[in-house]
């Protein structure tokens, strides 16, 4: 079993900064970077989904290791919805079409640049796609998410928006 850390991010961040991947952190690896304490295997990336990211999302990802096979490659290029990697240095979940979560660019447009160098989806997008996709295991995590980011606005501790149509 191959566990998120911190390192994975920085690497990912960087080659993808390096070959101009536009894309978010999402789901739990998400947030973490906001200081969520969690434990997760892998790494949910959601990559804006255009042949030319595609291309470029390829590129990154052989620098960092990953071995693609042609399949993998037409998936990312044509930007399948759900895109699982266990071919590389670690675990990496592409999800060009994350439930609850309308458009790459509208998420972009919440999103926080954390650290100067972590793109990631803003909380409240973090919690709808795991609220509508629905899996157990989201369902057990929520509760405890939503607690953490309404601790994080109540001490104005992030650039975190109040969004009342997503409590």
């Amino acid at each position: 079993m191959k566990i998120f850390s911190y390192k994975q991010g920085e690497l990912i961040a960087e080659a993808f900064e390096r070959w101009e991947v536009e894309y978010l952190f999402i789901g739990s690896s998400g947030s973490i970077f906001y200081g969520f304490p969690a434990v997760i295997q892998g790494i949910e990336i959601f990559p804006a989904k255009t042949p030319e990211n595609g291309q470029k999302l390829i590129s990154a990802l052989r620098e960092l290791g990953f071995e693609l096979t042609p399949e993998d490659e037409s998936h990312l290029i044509a930007g399948k919805d759900f895109v699982q990697l266990r071919s590389g240095p670690f675990d990496l979940d592409l999800v060009f079409a994350p439930d609850g979560i309308e458009t790459f660019t509208e998420a972009k447009s919440r999103a926080l640049m954390i650290d100067g160098r972590f793109p990631v989806a803003s909380l409240d997008d973090i919690i709808a796609s795991k609220r509508a996709a629905n899996r157990q295991k989201d369902r057990e995590s929520l509760p405890r998410l939503e607690a953490f980011r309404d601790y994080l606005r109540s001490r104005n501790l992030t650039a975190l928006p109040a969004n009342p149509s997503n409590p």
